[in-house]
């Protein structure tokens, strides 16, 4: 069987395009991630634990590389996302090296300059899985990599440092090298890919690169809706990222040292996130799907508040509440990465990109990630990484939850407004456009 044949069946093109995102972005969290398995213990700079020196540098690498993935991301071709794929993920490959060999304090800027290319990876991925009727199922597939990759390329850098007695340092290379043939394995399938069908577009409205001014319009087109959703976002995401970064020193805090534990929780939240938002693409009226999704997003959010309030009653053991937090975060997160927005565009029929907004998201989650990260340093030294999630988990689900039903109010509101006119207008064509 032929890969044109494998794609003209309905199902098997989801599988076909969702093993491929899943591999493809799985594959780059090797990478990006092999950093945060291990402690560097005892290690400082300026009065700066090491590893927050890292992650800061990593993340504002990351930051950045979303700030610029914006121009980037929105006007970039189809043709060439395979090429720019791997040429980030290499450049940071470079970077990794650079750290291993440049001695520390000096090797930190490496990290910065690791996270800067990769930043924009996701962006072009969702290029390829956008404004299709099988979208959902394919970017489901491509958001449940970054859950199960977090905790699987921590696994994998932590086996390989006990087996090969590999350096704290030279870790995050080595683990880089591991997955240089999958990685280009799964691109490879990336690009068979066939370009959105008619059918498609006039389901899920068509996509289109965007330019300056035409990015400047979207925003202002749903301005309070999107600032609402940002904001909630970018609380999300620092707490997301803090688990994500810290999850070591924040399992060890309550007894579990596992390695493998790490593949154990994010592959249970994986499948979950993977079911939840894979079903969605039976719902074919958009603006259903896109309701469905901020309930789905808001139940998450209490499902961190009640499984952190368990766990402090001791009502819950530890492995099962970092498990279901990390359901409700990414539960949150995992739409904001692709869906909410791909129904969005499509239930609003904006021709446009979900790359850019999902970019510009990012941007800003990323920074209020470096934010956390340094406030947890310089303003709360004293508290540890666990009660200091804890609290955090708290925060987040209550004003999450509150910026959440705000956002949805927003677009509600303006989509009974456009749906009225489009009927207004239906019933006389010659009625000015309000």
């Amino acid at each position: 069987m032929t890969t044109k044949s494998i794609l003209r069946h309905p199902v098997l093109f989801v599988l076909f395009g969702g093993i491929a995102a899943f591999c493809t972005y799985a594959c780059m969290y090797a990478f990006r991630k092999g950093i945060t398995a291990v402690l560097f213990e005892g290690m400082s700079y300026a009065g700066i634990n090491y590893k927050i020196w890292l992650i800061t540098a990593q993340v504002l690498g990351y930051a950045v590389s979303k700030r610029i993935g914006v121009k980037v991301v929105s006007e970039m071709k189809p043709g060439q996302r395979a090429m720019y794929v791997l040429l980030f993920i290499g450049l940071s490959e470079l970077a990794l090296l650079g750290f291993a060999l440049v001695p520390p304090p000096y090797n930190i800027v490496f990290l910065f300059l690791n996270g800067l290319p990769l930043g924009m990876v996701y962006g072009i991925m969702l290029g390829f899985l956008e404004g299709r009727r099988q979208t959902d199922g394919l970017v489901a597939g491509l958001t449940a990599s970054f859950i199960f990759a977090s905790g699987f390329v921590k696994t994998v850098a932590l086996t390989i440092k006990t087996a090969w007695g590999i350096s704290e340092f030279w870790l995050p290379f080595v683990t880089g090298l591991l997955f240089v043939v999958p990685l280009l394995l799964s691109v490879w399938m990336m690009t068979r890919l066939p370009a959105p069908s008619a059918e498609d577009r006039a389901l899920r409205t068509e996509r289109q690169p965007m330019n300056q001014p035409e990015r400047r319009h979207f925003l202002q087109t749903f301005s309070v809706g999107l600032t609402t959703l940002i904001v909630s976002y970018v609380l999300l995401s620092a707490l997301r990222d803090f688990r994500d970064n810290f999850a070591p020193e924040i399992l060890s805090a309550v007894g579990i040292s596992n390695p493998a534990v790490f593949t154990k929780t994010e592959t249970i939240v994986a499948v979950g996130i993977l079911v939840v938002m894979g079903a969605l693409q039976g719902v074919k009226d958009n603006f259903l799907a896109f309701r469905l999704i901020n309930i789905v997003m808001l139940l998450a959010a209490v499902l961190i508040g009640v499984s952190t309030w368990f766990f402090q009653q001791g009502s819950l053991a530890p492995g099962a509440w970092f498990t279901l937090v990390g359901l409700g975060l990414y539960g949150a997160y995992v739409p904001c990465n692709g869906l909410y927005f791909e129904r969005l565009v499509a239930s609003f029929r904006y021709v446009s990109t979900v790359g850019f907004i999902v970019t510009l998201a990012d941007f800003y989650g990323y920074m209020g990630s470096v934010a956390v990260t340094l406030y947890k340093n310089f303003g709360q030294p004293n508290i540890s990484f666990l009660d200091f999630f804890v609290y955090s988990a708290y925060i987040v689900a209550i004003v999450y939850g509150i910026l959440v039903v705000v956002s949805f109010g927003y677009f509600q509101r303006k989509y009974k407004s456009v749906v009225s006119q489009r009927l207004a207008e239906s019933i006389n064509p010659g009625r000015p456009a309000i």
